[in-house]
């Protein structure tokens, strides 16, 4: 009780420090739901609602995990950035406060913008969703390819070692130890290849599908790295998803079409076979860390299932493919039996 005290007493003095309560009010807070590595609430203050985000050491997972509270202003910057790349891509930021490791930006109500993974999981699965998320995050990685000053600003190599190699790929080479070596290859690969400002959590739970296109969310994974990495992460999601909504699959996976199709037509900063050679190498290593990392996806609940992305991961980790159609197409003839 006194711990909730305190922070609900620290919300107040964030919003107070950032210019957004009016002398003496104290508006009423609500946790938002969601996310593991922040506390995230919506404060209905007089001039409307805010949503405040702190960043956690400690999130909230079954397995030890910690992250530099840093991230806050990772976060922060890549929100900017795409803003400025491709605006109404991202909330709009009111407010920063160094002092708790917190944010302030616009609420966006889920009426008007409604979460991607709750499209999904209703039913509501559209390729026109995919390719709109391809085209901001393609845009993002071409402006920022290359680009020194932002390399600087977001070398955030132990951050994203921490929040995304670490719990991802490492933990899952200990659950694995026969696919050990390659998992730490390509720890090594993805952590050493530097040519954009990456997202880190392109995750159809944190991306709002709003009025005039995709809204992305929780940048806090924000690092200039590998751009290959975003796109085998959101990969991933779509096609573990395929699990979750057996009835969905062949849509899932023209999801997974479709952004392929739209990013990779996008890829002038380096050789698209290049990057497409990183992705399928990451995308079998992510689908055995969501099983067996320290954030496994809650709504594959069946063991059965469970083996089933081992299986499939396992194997291709040992013999990586070359191109991202043929685990597509692989997972397919999988989902289908």
């Amino acid at each position: 009780m006194d711990s909730a005290i305190d922070e609900e007493g620290m919300m107040f003095l964030a919003l107070g420090r950032m210019g957004l309560l009016r002398p003496g009010e104290r508006p009423e807070l609500v946790e938002l739901t969601g996310g593991v590595s922040s506390l995230i609430v919506c404060a209905k203050t007089e001039r409307g609602q805010v949503c405040i985000k702190r960043a956690l050491a400690r999130l909230k997972v079954a397995k030890e995990w910690t992250a530099p509270v840093e991230r806050n202003s990772a976060e922060v910057g890549w929100l900017r950035i795409a803003s400025a790349i491709v605006p109404g891509s991202v909330p709009r930021i009111l407010g920063e406060d160094p002092v708790s490791k917190s944010f302030a930006m616009v609420y966006l109500d889920p009426a008007t913008f409604p979460v991607w993974k709750s499209q999904l999981r209703d039913g509501t699965i559209a390729p026109a969703t995919a390719s709109g998320v391809a085209r901001v995050l393609a845009a993002i990685h071409a402006e920022t390819a290359g680009k020194p000053e932002v390399a600087r600003a977001f070398a955030y190599d132990a951050t994203f070692h921490a929040l995304r190699l670490e719990p991802y790929l490492v933990a899952a080479a200990a659950a694995h130890p026969d696919c050990a070596a390659r998992l730490a290859e390509l720890v090594g690969i993805t952590g050493s290849t530097h040519r954009a400002l990456v997202h880190g959590d392109v995750s159809p739970k944190n991306i709002l599908v709003g009025p005039n296109g995709p809204v992305f969310l929780d940048a806090e994974c924000a690092w200039y790295g590998d751009p290959a990495f975003d796109l085998a992460f959101c990969l991933n999601h779509l096609l573990l998803k395929c699990l979750w909504r057996p009835e969905g699959s062949r849509r899932f996976l023209a999801c997974f079409d479709a952004l392929v199709e739209a990013y990779m037509s996008r890829v002038a900063w380096e050789l698209p076979a290049d990057l497409e050679l990183r992705a399928a190498a990451l995308l079998p290593g992510l689908m055995l860390a969501r099983i067996d990392g320290k954030s496994p996806v809650e709504y594959i609940t069946l063991e059965s299932d469970r083996d089933r992305v081992r299986r499939f991961a396992r194997s291709r980790l040992l013999d990586p493919p070359q191109r991202l159609e043929q685990i597509r197409s692989d997972w397919g003839e999988e989902t289908e039996r």
